[in-house]
Order: structure tokens, then sequence, then C-alpha cells
């Protein structure tokens, strides 16, 4: 029997939480973890109280054909790494890791080569979080360095999207 590594196992759970999404483009989980304890969980969705886009059954952005990575102010949802970290205290965020999966809302497939925005990558790096852990498949990966965030400062960039 082999057991499943620590790393998926992390995202074995954030593609759970992702179930929890009420966006019709994507769907994404996310938890922070800090010394295998997990801190919080998060997914994207509408502010609480507020209309979610699988209860109006249509989205905004995609009316207006905006691609993936930009406009966020138009988009009604909270991104899946800032409802976890609001959940979460600063001080067990410091040094932590995030894990995050994505997955489409039509297959649940796990969309391969997605990125925080660069919004969250701000609340992410404030945070004090070190690492985000990536799901590309179902057995492979990414690992961030939170600290090439910083250095490699993309908001500088003027390139959209991610």
């Amino acid at each position: 029997m082999e057991r499943v590594s620590k790393h998926n196992y992390y995202l074995d759970i954030a593609q759970t939480v992702s179930e929890r999404s009420t966006c019709l483009r994507r769907r994404f989980g996310a938890i922070i973890v800090k010394n295998d304890v997990i801190i919080s969980t998060g997914y994207n969705g509408s502010p609480r109280g507020r209309q979610n886009c699988t209860d109006i059954g249509s989205c905004y952005r995609e009316k207006l054909k905006i691609p993936r990575g930009e406009r966020y102010e138009l988009c009604r949802s909270v991104h899946s790494e800032a409802n976890a970290i609001i959940a979460a205290a600063r001080e067990n965020m410091l040094g932590a890791s995030l894990y995050m999966c994505c997955t489409s809302p039509v297959t649940g497939e796990v969309q391969p080569n997605t990125n925080s925005c660069m919004m969250c990558k701000k609340l992410i790096i404030n945070a004090g979080i070190s690492k985000v852990y990536i799901r590309d498949t179902a057995d492979e990966f990414r690992e961030i360095d939170v600290s090439e965030w910083i250095e490699n400062d993309d908001s500088l960039s003027g390139a959209l999207g991610y």
C-alpha cells in the first residue's frame, strides 16, 4: 500500500474545498497549513449574503468575454486565497503554506497551469505565507516560494492575466 504524499494530501483537501465554489467559470479551493495543522480553508464565491453566480445563472465577466486574470473588480466572487486568509489569524499564517486547486465547474477536472492573481499574490505576501502549492494534475503540482513574488514583482510588468 502506497501512502499519498503530504503535499498531495493537502492538495486533495483543497480540491474538495473547491467543490463548494459558486463560480461558473472556475472552481478554486485553498487551504492554509502550518506545522501540519490546517489553519483555514476558502473557496471562490460571492460575499456572504449576496447572490452567487450559480444562483443568478450567469457570470458578468463571461458575458463581457473578459479573459481570465483581468478586470476582477467586475467579478462577484471573493477568491479562494482571500477567503482562506480572511478566516485565519495572521500569527497562524506567518511561515505557513497555502495549497490551491482549480477545477472545471462542468467536468470537475483539475485545471492545470493556474496561479494566484496579482491581488491575491499581494494578500499572500502580506499574510506572511511562505510557500504556495498549486495542483496541475492528480499527482503533479508546483511549489512556489513566495519570496519569488516579492523579488519578481509582476505588478511592474504591465502584463495582465496569469
